[in-house]
């Protein structure tokens, strides 16, 4: 954390420059900084401090502890905590206080408020003191291993720093020895500190940490001078120094504090002492002294004039340490100077030998290894060949004592191909020496050659060489008896050929032929050494080696044999490992590894060594060759396996019927109780390498028993087992977590799916609900302390094979692992135990999320806290908890942590990215988290305002600062990490974080800084760009169309009205729309190379599809405006849609912009997309079928406005015939499976009252519904039935739809299909080709009687709905009146070919059809008088056949004129009593609602509209009335169209004498009183002369536009509609006229009338038609429009046109002469 409060400010004087720990952290690559530059920059800046090394910490000093008293930048608490500092470390003040500084901003674990209190207080400022000291301590170790680094890598031509470090080390080089040597003198002659002189804190147990510091560092600094001499030459001055001071040192072991040394720091010792004697080996160079001996100028070595090292090396002897020195010394004396004092020499080197020099030398090497630079290890590897190969060479040394040092040396790979180079030479002497032992001693050679194998070319020469051997050395006790020898035995001859194993015939063997000569090399009592000069291939001897002990495995000879075997797998490993191609000639020997396992692991006591090199063997074969290895080794019983075959999980997870096999026995039985695991690491290599090589897919059913065994029975006590080495328990959890890695990232496809668990299932299983989830996590909670206190340990922190590592390794798996089963387990309602686990929220600690969190202070390996943060973005998505509760009180100190290493300029990006992606996700899912990070305080600190202010330590800070256009394209700031703030910036946009945002918005420069991205240029789409940057402009087109979505366009921050200005200016809108198309056709070309960035390019194109609707809505913000860029989006977003649709690439949704009314001809893409989309995927392509038809559908309208022809046509038909026809058919199964399902849904208590829920989602915007919806705009379109009647014949889309129509009315689901489908019927009946298709389709056959299930009539016979539902949504009365209104139009058209069918559907609906005439009286709602109205029109064409219905349904035809009578009464009354209706609506509205079924729901129009208040509600009432009134009229004029044609025709009433009467009913009784509102009053004359005056009463309002204060019709409708109202009033008229005097003569002429009724009927109607005569004239003379023609109804959808008056005069001339003739007739 950053001290940055005014009560600690910032210690600007030393901050300025790096700690030792964040230097190494660079130059090791771990940061931010990766440039070569960058690298260079830092050297150049800390180059004095590399060069001072510890120097560079200096001692306290009065005048340092005055320039801290001095400095006001420093707050005093941190001055005098500095002194203490100072005082314990022994440490100058001004250092101490940086130090400080440093440790604060790097380590230190709490907030700035805690701080203050720990300062203060006594005990805690102790424990903090001895945290600094830790540090002190760390920070000078880093500072050493920066040298060591760059002494290691600066000649390394592989390395990228190279040259940077190559140019620090040359001008480090000049006195970096002397100083370094100098501090190494310090070192170990310093006293050990006390608590006299550096305060009581300094304990005992400080001591020995300071002690243990102590010799770190000797180790280090030595290392240094070690590898430096390595590339400088050492002076014989220094040389005679160096000896000196290691002498008096004792080359470690006399440490001035001895005293102090316990066993734990016995291996830094041996360090000492291993380093001091390569130094002065190294510094003798005896690689050069080699080199001038071979060309014999011996006094070119700087040693020829060698000073006197006699006397003192002759002082040697006492410490192994000395053993190589004086080996060096003697190569020396003897090589330079070969006369003098060979005495000397020879007694300093039979000390040397004494010493036991040769294992020293490999117990050296392998203890340099072990810990810490690779580098100096190979460094020292390098050395001591040098000084082998030229003992060798010198003295023909040829005892194998040497052979384990050489081993030793030659594992360097570059040693192992030097070696091939010269191979008679040096070390070249000891293979000769060791294959002169073969095969009688098989280990020394072997060990030797799998040391030499490296790369593929030595392979080749170690294969060569043993399969082209010459001599065969055999041991004889006694002569045997077929030799003939010399006398003296030096000679032996074979007399008889002779086979070399007793192995049975047929077997692989060696034959040894007459005649060969053998060399005696021993002969004695003890028996006979034989080199017999015999040319054979040792790789066949290896196969007999191993069929003889397969011979002899159960007898007492097995381990003997075994130690010959051994050294051979241990070969045949190394090479296969090394080099594959070999190991077909090898085949003779790995096909036997199965046997050999087999017949060992069932020995009583098992060759555990042998076994493990085995099973080594087999996992580098399985890396090639799975499937050979897994089937050859199943036979073995080697491995756990099934005796039940696998049927599911439980039985998996109880292990019932499994067999732990050969191994398992052998873990349990040996491994366990010795300590040792060989077998059990190769085992776990082996099943992980037979995972990873598709087995994992392929075999995962035997694999199961083997993976079971590991979860079960491994993994969750692997901690508790006895282990005889450190190091080996973490690196079995490391392989175990490796194992169960690579199983959960096999890919899912080749599993196949069922009840059988799969490998990946078992896992996971496994792990959620087992103990072996326990134990994972156990291992994660390990903790970031534990951690850091075992690299502590580690003698080299930069080693990769360190406990240290392998303990990071484990935790980073067990993240992983972790994540993978939560993100893959099957979701379910019950939490998982390891769920469980993760998030319990148990005492102070004991909470794994706050372990998890404090990763975080991780600094080792930047990998460990990342996935750490993976692992809890994870959590806070899917786990019920709160991430904040669960750190208590450590969540300031963790946040202030997360911001720190987000604030930092050098820190690994990937980490950066991490902690954002974490808060991304927290803003949706962990409130109280983010209102910890964000830190917003309220501002002024009042309560009631809601201004907030960005807190100090507020994420804002940072994500505000990546953001910014100024920082974009600085090392600090890379794409990725651009992305990532802006996807954290969309996630508060997204989750309206309100505080948070109004900060932002008002932030300076804050739009400009958001919309820099959009501004810029991106490569060419061809080129594939980084698509994080095609993310990032997504997430800011999509807070930017947030932003205008939800702020009033007013309230907009004026920056961002600017940026928004700009884009248009800058013709923006041109650029991405052309990007977006090019992006998507490339997408679409590239899909099938699999390299395109999918899911970011769909992003994009969302978020610009989101910027296009946004701009249709809110153009003026958008500026949006220019018809020509309007038409260039539009033409991108179709061609782009083209492009994708038709290479199949499924990116939904293009269609955005606003198709205007300019529309270009965008037909034909559209119906290309069509064609393409039909052909795709079905369920993929849902969506995007349904919107390209309602495009299509828009785009027909306007056509339609605009006329025009399309070419197009026939295509589309055909293309939406097919969709219709094949969801239909669909449909019909869905409806058919959903009724079946019937019953159970009837069970439930639906909240729907119109339809239940059906399973196929039959919705208003349903692909099925629009393509219905597109086919009858396609056949409006197609008026002359030219194309639709061919693709009606080819696609039998009539029959299907009605299937469909036919079920779904059956069971009432499908509402919007069968609304469309009749629409669609009713388009096609208008025309005669279509009325008869689909009369010829067999409509009425399909729909009338499933009708009746839509309106069911209720037990007592009335009939339950005449719904008070706005007309407008969509229900089933409404499908009933379309079905009405169908059979109109076809009767309308096809007359006489349709009157049978016509007749049947009235049959059967005859009893609804005249409920529905009487319900206009008890129910005004408009969607009652819409169904009156179609049934009215229905009666009106079915009326024209009078004669046919009364044969067919005369009873009916009776009950519809009576009815069809009083309707004409009723709606007469109703429009004559304005008031009684209006008091009837109101009442219907609900004040005042009537008891019974009529208590229904009230129309939504007026209660919308009555809600706003008085004179809103007073005008919305009086325009509801306007509705009925008008609904009414057009019901009332029908009517009386209708009963024209059940009275006599006028002309022929009047004229014909002779007409038969008795053919018409009289309709209307004698009365002439008003029509009453009573069912019980008869129609009368009276009632059809009121509905004259009625009408004419209409027709003079409508005159009346001069008054204001009352609502007249004439201000509430438009002149249109006044217009339309007035020829309605005109035919009603007309009509009412004509039945009246038709009615009237039928009376006057009826003989069963009486003549007194006659007269006073002639009486009446007389002074009634002379009032309305002169009424009527007089409204004509005022001039109004006259009727339509009469007898024909003007369609209620078409307006009927305004004639001329002409035409008007003449329309009125005729109805009043009609009538004048009529009083007349009546008068006479």
């Amino acid at each position: 954390m950053c001290i940055s409060s005014s009560s600690l400010p910032k210690y600007t004087t030393f901050i300025s420059f790096r700690s030792c720990r964040e230097l190494w952290t660079i130059l090791l690559g771990r940061s931010a900084l990766r440039e070569p530059a960058q690298i260079e920059g830092e050297l150049d800046r800390n180059w004095d401090r590399l060069h001072q090394g510890l120097g560079y910490y200096k001692l306290p000093s009065s005048s340092s502890a005055g320039k801290v008293k001095d400095n006001k930048d420093v707050a005093q608490p941190l001055k005098d905590f500095g002194f203490r500092i100072s005082k314990l470390l022994n440490l100058d003040e001004q250092q101490s206080v940086q130090l400080l500084q440093w440790y604060l901003q790097e380590d230190y674990r709490g907030t700035q408020d805690s701080l203050k209190v720990v300062l203060k207080d006594e005990r805690q400022s102790q424990a903090l003191l001895i945290k600094i000291a830790d540090y002190y301590y760390e920070e000078r170790m880093c500072l050493l291993r920066c040298v060591l680094l760059l002494l290691t890598y600066f000649q390394d031509e592989r390395h990228p720093y190279r040259s940077e470090y190559s140019n620090c080390v040359n001008k480090l080089e000049k006195d970096l020895v002397s100083n370094y040597q100098s501090q190494f003198e310090n070192l170990f002659k310093a006293e050990a500190p006390t608590w006299e002189t550096h305060g009581n804190l300094m304990t005992e147990r400080q001591v020995s940490r300071w002690f243990m510091q102590c010799l770190r560092e000797q180790s280090l600094v030595l290392e240094i001078i070690f590898l430096y001499y390595a590339y400088f030459e050492m002076s014989p001055s220094d040389l005679l120094k160096f000896t000196k001071m290691f002498k008096e040192q004792g080359f470690g072991l006399r440490q001035t504090n001895r005293h102090l040394v316990d066993k734990s720091m016995d291996a830094i010792v041996d360090r000492i002492g291993y380093l001091s004697s390569l130094i002065l080996v190294e510094g003798m160079d005896i690689d050069f002294l080699h080199k001038c001996a071979l060309e014999d100028c011996t006094e070119q070595h700087q040693f020829s004039g060698a000073p006197d090292m006699d006397q003192l090396l002759l002082t040697f002897g006492d410490i192994p340490h000395h053993g190589p020195v004086l080996l060096a010394w003697v190569l020396l004396r003897h090589t330079l100077r070969p006369d003098e004092s060979s005495p000397v020499v020879r007694r300093i080197g039979n000390t040397a030998l004494q010493l036991g020099v040769f294992k020293y030398l490999s117990a050296m090497l392998k203890g340099l290894g072990v810990s810490g630079n690779n580098c100096t290890a190979s460094t020292a590897k390098m050395c001591i060949y040098g000084l082998l190969s030229f003992v060798i060479t010198s003295f023909e040394e040829e005892s194998l004592q040497v052979l384990p040092a050489a081993c030793e040396v030659l594992s360097a790979p570059s040693l192992a191909e030097v070696f091939w180079e010269m191979p008679n030479r040096g070390l070249g002497m000891i293979l000769d020496s060791a294959a002169g032992m073969f095969p009688h001693k098989i280990g020394p050679l072997l060990q030797l050659l799998t040391a030499l194998v490296s790369n593929k070319s030595t392979v080749k020469k170690v294969y060569n060489f043993l399969d082209k051997m010459s001599f065969y050395t055999q041991v004889y006790k006694h002569k045997p008896n077929d030799i003939i020898s010399k006398d003296d035995e030096t000679l032996w001859r074979r007399q008889t050929p002779k086979l070399l194993y007793p192995l049975g015939t047929g077997q692989t063997n060696l034959w040894m032929p007459q005649g060969v000569l053998g060399q005696v090399m021993i002969a004695g009592e003890q028996g006979y050494m034989v080199r017999w000069d015999y040319s054979y291939s040792a790789w066949t001897l290896f196969t007999c080696e191993v069929e003889m002990l397969l011979h002899v495995v159960s007898t007492a000879d097995v381990l003997a044999h075994c130690a010959r075997v051994k050294p051979i797998l241990d070969l045949v490993h190394k090479i296969i490992s090394v080099d594959w191609t070999v190991s077909d000639c090898l085949l003779p020997l790995t096909s036997r590894i199965y046997m050999l396992l087999q017949r060992l692991t069932s020995v009583i006591n098992p060759p555990v060594d042998v076994i493990a090199s085995c099973v080594s063997c087999l996992s580098v074969l399985a890396a090639r060759m799975p499937g050979k290895v897994w089937s050859s080794l199943h036979h073995t019983g080697f491995l756990p396996f099934a005796s039940n075959p696998l049927t599911n999980m439980a039985q998996c997870i109880s292990a019932e019927g499994m067999k732990a096999g050969n191994y398992g026995n052998l873990l349990v039985q040996i491994e366990q109780p010795r300590g040792e695991y060989a077998v059990t690491i190769a085992f776990l290599r082996l099943i992980t390498t037979l995972v990873k090589g598709q087995l994992g897919n392929t075999q995962s059913k035997g694999l199961i028993p083997c993976v079971l065994l590991v979860l079960k029975e491994m993994l969750p006590t692997y901690h508790k087992w006895r282990y005889n080495t450190y190091g080996v328990r973490e690196r079995i959890g490391c392989y175990i977590l490796e194992l169960i890695h690579a199983i959960l990232n096999l890919s899912p496809e080749g599993e196949e799916q069922g009840s059988t668990p799969t490998l990946q299932s078992l896992c996971i299983y496994s792990l959620a609900n087992t103990e072996a989830g326990q134990a994972v996590v156990n291992i994660m909670g390990v903790g970031v302390d534990t951690i850091d206190v075992v690299l502590a340990a580690q003698p080299s922190s930069s080693g990769s094979e360190g406990p240290g590592q392998i303990l990071i390794q484990t935790v980073k798996l067990a993240f992983s692992v972790t994540n993978n089963v939560i993100r893959l387990k099957p979701p379910s309602d019950a939490v998982s135990p390891l769920e469980q686990a993760l998030t319990h929220h148990g005492g102070q600690g004991s909470n794994l999320i706050v372990v998890l969190a404090k990763y975080i202070y991780h600094k080792h390996d930047p990998a460990l806290p990342r996935l750490a943060i993976q692992l809890l973005k994870r959590l806070a998505t899917v786990a019920p908890m709160s991430v904040y509760a669960c750190l208590g009180s450590d969540a300031a100190a963790i946040r202030d942590a997360f911001l720190a290493r987000l604030q930092s300029k050098t820190e690994d990006m990937r980490i950066k990215v991490m902690i954002l992606e974490f808060l991304t996700v927290a803003v949706e899912t962990q409130p109280g988290l983010i209102e910890l990070f964000l830190n917003l305080e309220v501002k002024d600190g009042n309560e009631g305002s809601k201004e907030f202010l960005v807190g100090e330590w507020s994420c804002l800070h940072v994500v505000l600062d990546l953001i910014d256009s100024k920082q974009q394209g600085k090392y600090w700031c890379p794409p990725l990490l651009h992305r990532a703030a802006l996807a954290f910036l969309l996630a508060l946009w997204q989750d309206r974080r309100d505080s948070a945002i109004s900060v932002l918005r008002t932030k300076e420069r804050f739009w400009e800084n958001l919309t820099t991205p959009l501004f810029g240029t991106l490569t060419p789409s061809s080129d594939t760009a980084e698509p994080c940057v095609l993310e990032a402009c997504a997430f800011v087109m999509k807070i930017i169309g947030l932003e205008i979505y939800y702020v009033v366009s007013g309230s907009l921050e004026q920056s961002l009205k600017d940026g928004l200005q700009k884009f248009s200016n800058a013709r923006r809108y041109d650029y991405w729309s052309q990007y977006v198309k090019s992006l998507v056709c490339h997408v679409a070309e590239t899909e099938e190379d699999g390299i395109c960035f999918f899911q970011e390019t769909q992003m994009l194109i969302s978020a610009w599809r989101m910027l296009l609707i946004l701009s249709t809505t809110h153009a003026d913000v958008m500026h949006l405006t220019e018809d020509s860029t309007k038409l260039k989006l539009f033409m991108d977003v179709l061609d782009g849609t083209k492009a994708a649709v038709t290479d199949h690439t499924h990116i939904h949704g293009l269609f955005s912009a606003g198709i205007h009314d300019a529309a270009p001809d965008i037909l034909s893409p559209l119906s290309i997309i069509l064609e393409s989309v039909l052909q795709a995927d079905h369920q993929m392509m849902d969506r995007t079928k349904a919107k390209i038809f309602s495009a299509l559908i828009s785009v027909l309208q306007i056509q339609g406005l605009n006329g025009g022809d399309i070419s197009q046509l026939p295509q589309l038909l055909l293309s939406v015939c097919e969709t219709v026809k094949d969801e239909a058919l669909a449909l019909i199964d869905n409806t058919r499976h959903m009724s079946q399902m019937g019953d159970m849904l009837e069970q439930e208590d639906s909240m729907e009252t119109d339809c239940p829920r059906s399973l196929q989602k039959d919705q208003r915007d349903g692909v099925c519904v629009l393509a219905l919806h597109l086919a009858k705009e396609l056949c409006r379109t197609d008026e002359d039935g030219e194309h639709w009647v061919s693709v009606m014949r080819k696609v039998p889309v009539l029959p299907s739809v009605l299937s469909a129509v036919e079920i779904s009315l059956r069971c009432k689901h499908n509402l919007y299909f069968t609304e469309a489908a009749l629409h669609l019927l009713l388009t096609l009946a208008r025309t005669p080709q279509g009325a008869a298709a689909v009369a010829g389709a067999g409509v009425v056959q399909t729909i009338c009687l499933p009708l009746l299930s839509v309106y069911e009539v209720s037990s007592n016979g009335a009939s339950q709905s005449f719904s008070r539902k706005s007309q407008d949504s969509a229900c089933w009365p409404g499908v009933y009146r379309l079905c009405m209104s169908l059979m109109e139009s076809l009767l309308k058209t096809l007359r006489y070919n349709f009157i049978n069918e016509a007749l049947d559907f009235v049959g059967v609906h005859q009893e609804r059809i005249l409920q529905c005439l009487n319900a206009v009286r008890t129910v005004q709602s408009l969607s009652c008088l819409d169904e009156a109205d179609h049934t009215v029109g229905f009666l009106l064409q079915l009326s024209s056949f009078c004669k046919e219905w009364q044969f067919h349904l005369p009873n009916l035809l009776r009950d519809v004129q009576i009815n069809l009578c009083y309707l004409c009464q009723t709606c007469t009354y109703l429009l004559h009593s304005k008031k009684m209706l209006h008091h009837y609506l109101q009442s219907k509205n609900g004040e005042a609602l009537p008891p019974g079924p009529r208590a229904q729901r009230p129309p939504q129009t007026l209660s919308k509209d009555a809600a706003s208040g008085g004179g809103d509600r007073e005008e919305a009432e009086q325009k509801a009335l306007l509705a009925v009134q008008c609904s009414l009229l057009k019901i009332l004029s029908k009517t009386l169209a209708t009963l024209q044609h059940f009275t006599p025709d006028c002309c022929q009433i009047l004229l014909d004498q002779c007409m038969d009467l008795a053919e018409y009913r009289t309709l209307f009784v004698l009365s002439f009183t008003t029509p009453a509102f009573d069912p019980d009053v008869a129609p009368s004359f009276g009632t059809l002369l009121a509905t004259i005056n009625v009408a004419l009463g209409m027709l003079s309002e409508m005159e009346k536009r001069k008054e204001p204060a009352s609502l007249s019709i004439a201000s509430l409708a438009s002149l249109e509609e006044i217009q339309a109202l007035k020829s309605l009033l005109m035919f009603t008229m007309e009509n009412c006229f004509y039945v009246l005097i038709s009615q009237a003569v039928r009376c006057l002429k009826d003989p069963t009338i009486l003549p007194r009724d006659k007269q006073r009927l002639k009486q009446e109607l007389s002074s009634e038609l002379s009032t309305l005569l002169s009424s009527l004239s007089r409204h004509f003379r005022r001039g109004s429009p006259s009727s339509p023609a009469s007898g024909i109804l003007p369609s209620i959808q078409s307006k009927p046109p305004t004639p001329g008056s002409k035409a008007s005069h003449e329309g009125q001339e005729h109805i009043i002469q009609l009538v004048q003739a009529f009083v007349r007739l009546v008068q006479r």
